[in-house]
């Protein structure tokens, strides 16, 4: 994903510091969008790359750590860093734990916000990726056969094809000729490999029931 899709979401009701805002993300490479309410920017249209959010603490009508309440209820997991006029140790703490990336008390530098919304789309960016990459296991995994999943979930419990053979009835030789199609479409090139890409998918854990 290159830098340049990145963009910096921030709500602050001051219509001047949220100016003095944009300029500065925007000296700095960024992109910045900026709104003047919560409502404002959940009428906005989503980014699709990496995103950090810039949010004022204190506004009228819900705040700042409501709405990070919002956001982990409805499970969007985007980067925050809060601004406030008027922080004190108990909400730095109650943000933090509830998973903001920084916490700054106006005047701050500008240089601790840069370096706050940089960290927080490099931790986007890296989520992206991630979803993206288990993503493309999913999609290799639903080409297979039924055999060939059954298949995968008992090599990766360690069973061999002698084994395996005598669980399904069929011959070693098919199993190996199963196996062999199995490994080639998800794209492993040994057994260690598999059984990563079977941990990342949770798929032993999906058909525990089996056994």
């Amino acid at each position: 994903m290159a830098e340049s899709t990145a963009c910096v979401a921030v709500i602050d009701d001051d219509p001047a510091f949220l100016e003095s805002l944009g300029r500065l993300l925007r000296s700095a490479g960024l992109r910045p969008y900026l709104f003047a309410s919560i409502g404002d920017y959940l009428a906005s249209v989503p980014s699709e790359g990496p995103s950090c959010l810039v949010l004022d603490v204190r506004m009228p009508g819900r705040s700042g750590l409501d709405f990070q309440r919002d956001l982990a209820a409805a499970s969007v997991n985007l980067p925050i860093v809060f601004i406030t006029g008027h922080g004190d140790i108990p909400m730095t703490v109650q943000a933090i734990k509830a998973g903001a990336i920084g916490f700054l008390t106006k005047p701050f530098r500008d240089q601790d916000l840069l370096d706050a919304v940089n960290d927080g789309i490099a931790r986007d960016r890296a989520r992206l990726e991630d979803e993206e990459a288990l993503s493309l296991l999913r999609a290799r995994f639903e080409v297979l056969t039924p055999r060939e999943r059954a298949i995968l979930i008992q090599v990766v419990e360690g069973r061999l094809n002698k084994q395996i053979a005598g669980d399904m009835g069929i011959t070693e030789t098919t199993v190996k000729v199963h196996r062999s199609n199995m490994m080639r479409k998800i794209k492993a090139t040994s057994v260690a490999e598999l059984c990563r890409i079977v941990d990342k998918l949770q798929l032993v854990k999906e058909n525990s029931s089996r056994s």
